[in-house]
Formats: structure tokens, sequence, C-alpha cells
């Protein structure tokens, strides 16, 4: 299913839009342009919208990478909240990331077929609970916050409620709008019926 957004190319745009096409490239680097010359991922629906791509850009770095909390927890909430949308690329993107950062295969891949996840790391499974309880029901229940605080504390606690909403959206985004995975990359849950009314169950 193709983008419903078009693909902006960077000579096509006025400076506020490529103020924030330079703030996304500069701050994850590798290659975001595809073969129609637009960004891929949520990054293109940033560009058409430059007051609140530029301020989701900022946050977005803030929320990745300079936070108190470790990467591979950061990336089970990621995966946690990708999950529950099943929001394709954010899946594809990040449960790499949390392989690369230790999370161990069985613990990603119960996560993206919405099982329990055998975790023998009580962190990842306090930092999954909240991203759970979060993306479900929308509340965190009292053990499962006390746990969390207990790990992170009040700042870092804050710092992963706000890592889970930014990723929420970024799932709307990228669903919204149908933003297509890479050229020969897998779904993990294949298309989603349009007619359907009703979001996915959380994992």
């Amino acid at each position: 299913m193709p983008s419903r957004l078009s693909y902006l190319r960077y000579d096509d745009l006025d400076p506020a839009r490529r103020a924030v096409w330079d703030a996304v490239v500069g701050s994850r680097g590798g290659d975001l342009v595809n073969a129609e010359g637009g960004l891929v991922g949520p990054f293109n629906a940033f560009v058409h919208a430059p007051d609140v791509g530029q301020r989701l850009t900022a946050l977005g770095q803030v929320v990745r990478f300079e936070t108190s909390i470790e990467r591979r927890l950061s990336e089970v909430a990621i995966i946690t909240v990708g999950a529950r949308w099943k929001a394709e690329f954010e899946w594809w993107a990040h449960a790499r990331m949390a392989r690369r950062h230790g999370v161990p295969d069985a613990v990603v891949d119960a996560i993206g077929r919405g099982e329990d996840p055998p975790f023998a790391a009580d962190d990842e499974r306090t930092v999954y609970q909240v991203a759970r309880q979060l993306t479900g029901a929308g509340q965190v229940d009292s053990a499962t916050y006390a746990a969390a605080r207990g790990l992170l504390g009040d700042a870092g606690l804050v710092e992963l409620v706000s890592l889970c909403g930014y990723y929420t959206l970024v799932s709307f985004l990228l669903n919204a709008f149908t933003v297509p995975l890479p050229p020969g990359a897998e779904p993990a849950w294949g298309v989603q019926d349009e007619g359907a009314d009703q979001g996915p169950q959380a994992p």
C-alpha cells in the first residue's frame, strides 16, 4: 500500500521544511532518503508540517538519546508500543535495534506475536509492563508504578512515559499515512483492513 502523503523532495522545499529535513538527517544519520527522493518512515510527515515536525524531531532526539534510561530498556518500550499499534515501520526499525542493544531474540519475538515475553531480566519486564499498560488501558497499576519508580526514579519514569507517548504518536503517523516499509522488508503483521473500525488488541 503506498503512502497517503506525497514524498517531498529536498530541492523543492521552502526554508522551514528544509530546516526540519536537515534536523532529521543530522540527528539520525544513515540513508533516510527513498527512491522517490523523500524521507522514509514518519519523517516525510514531519516535513509536511514543519512547525510540528521541528518539535517532534527535537523531542525524538531527547527521548531516544538523552535520557537516563539505558538504551536496551528504551528499545523494549519502543517495540512494545510499536507492536501494540502494529506500526510496521516502527517495528522493522526498532526490533533490530532492540536485538543489537541486548534484548534477547525470544523476548523481541514474543512481543511481536503479542505473547507474554520470557524475561530473564527484571528491568526489562518492568519497562515492558509500563509500556504495555499505558498503551493498553492508558493507566499504570500501583505495583508496576512502584517497580518502575524503584528502577528508574521519578525523572526516569517521566522519561519512560514520554518515550511511550512519543512512539505512540509516531505509530499513529505511520499508520494513518500508510507509510511503507523499505524495499525488501517483510511486514510483521501484514496489511491492515482499511475498513476496520477497531484497533489491534494490546499484546
